[in-house]
């Protein structure tokens, strides 16, 4: 049985991270905006916040949803998740990150998120063809 789905959310666990980049604020940032693109995701804006002397925390805001990272740079482990709508597939983000932050481990999860027939079950209205991206009306 094939559910449809109005996106995709992938948690992950980066281990073994390289210490060096994942304290530095401003290549997490790129290296976030470039997993976007590599999915070829929109991005509409992004924030990170540096814990000096320690982490990065941060968002990727893409017209399909959004990619968003935290770091411990002092046990070189990342928690990032992918959440993308659409035909944007995110597990084109969680492979090119994994490569820039070289984890030489990682763990997943996929989550698929707005199913359409619960979205209809508990809908109070007749919603007709659930999609990610209505039609205009």
């Amino acid at each position: 049985m094939k559910f449809e789905t109005l996106g995709r959310h992938i948690l992950v666990e980066y281990y073994n991270c390289d210490e060096e980049i994942l304290r530095n604020p401003r290549l997490i940032e790129d290296y976030m905006n470039d997993s976007a693109l590599n999915a070829k995701a929109t991005i509409v804006d992004s924030v990170f916040h540096h814990f000096n002397p320690w982490g990065v925390s941060g968002a990727v805001i893409i017209a399909e949803s959004h990619l968003t990272i935290h770091t411990w740079p002092e046990y070189g482990y990342a928690a990032a998740d992918f959440f993308t709508c659409g035909d944007i597939d995110p597990w084109k983000s969680f492979e090119l990150l994994e490569e820039l932050l070289k984890a030489e481990k990682s763990e997943s999860t996929e989550i698929p998120r707005g199913l359409t027939t619960k979205i209809k079950k508990f809908a109070k209205k007749d919603l007709g063809k659930i999609t990610h991206k209505p039609e205009a009306i």
